[in-house]
């Protein structure tokens, strides 16, 4: 009998084989079907977007973070990729017995002021106790509510000639947390890239009707969320590594540890399909705004290699980059 493993949660191969097979078999409809970031629903002549995530994290503290902010920026940056204007969030509390209250405040206080900071409120929650062990300090859900104000995101809109901009560097994220969880330094000003995008968002689609696609890259990275994009489409995405914006710190801990990090955990950036001729400007759009600061072109959509990811390497090879299959990092986010 098949057992669910820690890599069943990584983002890859084979959390995507788990929500096939198991969430969409057995709770099949038309929305859910489309596996976004946020569903798009239409109420009476309102069009929402509605999410949801579960935070487990460890350590619940981290350097430049911790798992309430991540909780109201990860929810925020879903409805965000997907065009809608992040409103009302609820926060759901699972708490280990014997949680200091200190720590619960202090969680909770960041959870606001994030909320604060994107301008989105904290409408409802729930809260339940459990034994000791029966969870990690504290688990946290979040779902959240905005309305749609860019309606044209959509994987058919792709089209050969498109670019591929990412925000910012990689992976800095997932460097932060491990650097917490295994007392490691990797270079200086070690933080995560967690963050609210809907602000640096809004200003993308107010410079470009071309943007096609949107994703922010968390569980599995670069890496997985671009074949999240090609899987069984009729074209391919050709990145040059040269270009990927990587911090000498991140690129330390990969290898270091062995990582790649095409595959690292962002919680504060975003990968953005985009029509060629928009490219440049809104690159420059990205890069003034503090969350942007680093973005760049990254690739672009190919006709050759269909439903494949390819990396032009700095040694001058090509090789295939494919979706993660096991865990690299567990409890990330």
């Amino acid at each position: 009998m098949e057992k669910i493993t820690l890599a069943h949660g990584s983002g890859g191969t084979l959390m995507h084989g788990l929500i096939d097979s198991t969430m969409i078999r057995k709770l099949d409809n038309p929305i859910l079907r489309q596996k976004k970031d946020s569903a798009i629903l239409r109420i009476g002549k309102a069009r929402i977007a509605f999410t949801t995530d579960s935070y487990v994290v460890s350590p619940i503290f981290f350097p430049g973070g911790d798992i309430g902010s991540l909780a109201v920026h990860g929810t925020v940056n879903d409805l965000s990729v997907c065009g809608a204007r992040p409103l009302f969030l609820s926060l759901g509390l699972i708490i280990e017995e014997g949680l200091d209250k200190n720590i619960l405040d202090k969680v909770i206080r960041s959870a606001g002021e994030a909320a604060g900071r994107a301008g989105v409120d904290i409408v409802t929650g729930d809260t339940k106790v459990v034994e000791r062990g029966a969870c990690d300090k504290i688990f946290i859900n979040t779902s959240g509510v905005g309305d749609v104000y860019y309606e044209k995101l959509s994987v058919s809109e792709i089209r050969p000639g498109d670019v591929i901009i990412a925000s910012g560097t990689i992976g800095e994220h997932a460097r932060a947390i491990l650097s917490q969880r295994e007392g490691i330094e990797f270079g200086s000003g070690i933080k995560t890239d967690s963050a609210p995008l809907n602000k640096l968002i809004r200003k993308v689609f107010s410079a470009s009707d071309k943007v096609r696609f949107m994703r922010d890259p968390t569980r599995g990275g670069v890496a997985t969320t671009l074949n999240e994009i090609t899987a069984s489409r009729p074209f391919g995405i050709c990145l040059e590594e040269r270009a990927i914006p990587v911090s000498n710190g991140v690129r330390q801990a990969c290898e270091l540890l062995g990582f790649d990090p095409l595959y690292l955990a962002c919680e504060g950036r975003f990968l953005m399909v985009v029509g060629r001729k928009d490219a440049a400007g809104v690159l420059n759009v990205i890069r003034g705004d503090s969350c942007g600061k680093k973005a760049a072109i990254i690739g672009e959509v190919t006709k050759e290699h269909k439903g494949r990811v390819y990396l032009n390497t700095a040694a001058g090879g090509k090789r295939l980059v494919d979706m993660l299959s096991g865990e690299q990092l567990p409890r990330i986010c």
